[in-house]
């Protein structure tokens, strides 16, 4: 990678975590444990870009900074690992692949069940003290209508950078997206 393109790398995972950190901001709370977000998109679209470190990284560093411009609550380090978590999951699923809406499915599924039904069931347990059983079973409905939609956008905006020249995959699968 040359010196250019770490500087492209950079300056576009900026831009998706200043995305991230608006988009957290904007939630449809549904009760104390449960809300609505966007947040994961600029996550996804950084993992499918750069693959699952610099997808991470975004996650992570969002929502530090989500935290600290508008803090919402106590910072909770659980939900900074999920966030990097989720990056790395859509890295490792996206990363150079063809953006098709099954492959989609299959790594919004896998972030919804681990992160935001089991782990961020144990977060949330452990730091308003209610029982892992009642705030899993709030929160799987919530992932479970979220998975459609966050699919539906994700793939049209990976679609919409294919287009555009900036994700680019390769027949054969490769690691080749550029921008």
């Amino acid at each position: 990678m040359s010196k250019n393109s770490k500087t492209q790398v950079i300056a576009v995972s900026g831009l998706l975590i200043a995305i991230a950190a608006v988009l957290g901001f904007f939630k449809v709370p549904v009760s104390s444990i449960l809300e609505i977000r966007f947040q994961t998109i600029p996550m996804a679209i950084g993992g499918a870009l750069f693959g699952p470190l610099t997808g991470g990284i975004i996650g992570a560093a969002s929502d530090v900074i989500c935290y600290l411009v508008k803090p919402t609550g106590p910072f909770f380090p659980g939900f900074t690992i999920s966030y990097f978590l989720t990056g790395v999951i859509f890295g490792l699923l996206l990363r150079g692949k063809k953006p098709t809406l099954v492959r989609i499915i299959i790594a919004e599924s896998l972030c919804a069940v681990l992160i935001g039904i089991l782990l961020n069931s144990v977060w949330l347990s452990i730091l308003y003290g209610n029982g892992f059983v009642a705030v899993l079973t709030a929160r799987v409905i919530k992932e479970l209508v979220m998975i459609p939609i966050h699919s539906a956008i994700l793939f049209a905006v990976l679609k919409a950078l294919g287009r555009a020249g900036i994700y680019v995959y390769s027949s054969k699968e490769k690691n080749v997206s550029r921008v």
